[in-house]
């Protein structure tokens, strides 16, 4: 099967040769037209897996219109933060009927929407899914086990997407909470970023598991106000991802709360890490969210006051352990 992917970064490039290497052709849109003469030339991705061998099916294209015409099937795997524009793009050009699976975990800061609604805007002729859960590019390239979600709101949507991307060691289930999906795989990178400045604090691993515990508390409250099932976040696409992003070194926005924890500003972390941590982002888009809502998610200002009004983790950890006392478990 011929298939389009929209982005040549890092999860990109990896879904590329994970599907070429288990025989469908790929054609990968990017902006850079010398990026995609050299994958082309001499099939790598020097902006990322600069080393590795990708399979002779994968190609590359700088022009989105040839990129959209070699598949009614398209992957998107650009940031979240600037799929709008992208979208913007693919709108008229799309035809009725085009599947499209996203790869991309997060809520547009201007508008406060889930992925899916900025798809049903801009590009109503398309059938949406998306795919989330514990996967790292890094393993994923090297076809290490690794199990995810693909939730669409039609289930035979998200049937078609799990027969074609399920092979070797990736292993897809199916579902149609979309919602949950996507709330689950965005706001784990809210914690991770905490995750990461508590490492750098040594606070310890009783820490660490608490950090992971109250967040995903937080993500269950916000979910169920979206309208998520909470089935879908003690899965994989909840539960699964809180934990690999939250302590794994491959993890972008765990190793920004690293940065952030050993003193450095945002800026700072962000021009060390060198990629898009997703969970700076999407911090201001869900405190936004919590608040008009009026969903309790003391975690996650935390994170929000951290990174954008500069104040002291060790300030607000304290502020945290002073909180009134309450039950475990509150929706």
């Amino acid at each position: 099967m011929k298939i389009t992917i929209l982005g040549a970064g890092s999860f990109g490039t990896a879904f590329a040769a994970h599907l070429a290497l288990f025989g469908h052709e790929v054609k990968m849109w990017t902006r850079n037209c010398e990026r995609a003469e050299y994958i082309n030339k001499f099939h790598k991705n020097r902006s990322c897996f600069s080393e590795t061998d990708l399979p002779h099916a994968v190609s590359a294209a700088s022009d989105i219109a040839e990129a959209l015409a070699f598949s009614q099937h398209v992957v998107m795997a650009i940031p979240t933060q600037s799929q709008r524009e992208v979208c913007g793009k693919i709108a008229p050009l799309a035809k009725e009927g085009v599947h499209m699976l996203n790869l991309a975990k997060g809520i547009e800061i201007s508008t406060g929407s889930l992925l899916h609604q900025l798809h049903k805007e801009l590009c109503p002729q398309i059938v949406y899914s998306a795919l989330s859960g514990p996967s790292h590019a890094e393993e994923l390239l090297l076809d290490m086990p690794t199990t995810v979600v693909v939730a669409s709101k039609e289930e035979s949507e998200a049937r078609m997407w799990q027969k074609i991307v399920s092979a070797g060691s990736f292993r897809v289930y199916a579902g149609t909470d979309v919602i949950g999906l996507e709330v689950g795989g965005a706001t784990k990178n809210i914690y991770a970023i905490a995750a990461g400045i508590s490492r750098a604090l040594k606070l310890g691993d009783n820490a660490s598991a608490a950090l992971a515990c109250r967040g995903l508390a937080e993500i269950m409250r916000f979910g169920a106000k979206l309208g998520a099932n909470p089935l879908t976040l003690s899965g994989l696409a909840g539960v699964g991802d809180l934990i690999v992003t939250c302590y794994s070194i491959h993890s972008r926005n765990f190793r920004l709360g690293l940065g952030i924890g050993s003193g450095k500003t945002l800026k700072e972390a962000s021009e060390e890490l060198g990629q898009v941590a997703e969970g700076a982002y999407t911090v201001r888009a869900v405190v936004e969210n919590a608040q008009k809502f009026d969903v309790e998610m003391p975690l996650a200002e935390a994170v929000y006051r951290v990174l954008y009004k500069n104040e002291s983790p060790t300030k607000l950890i304290k502020e945290l352990f002073a909180r009134p006392l309450k039950a475990e478990m509150r929706f």
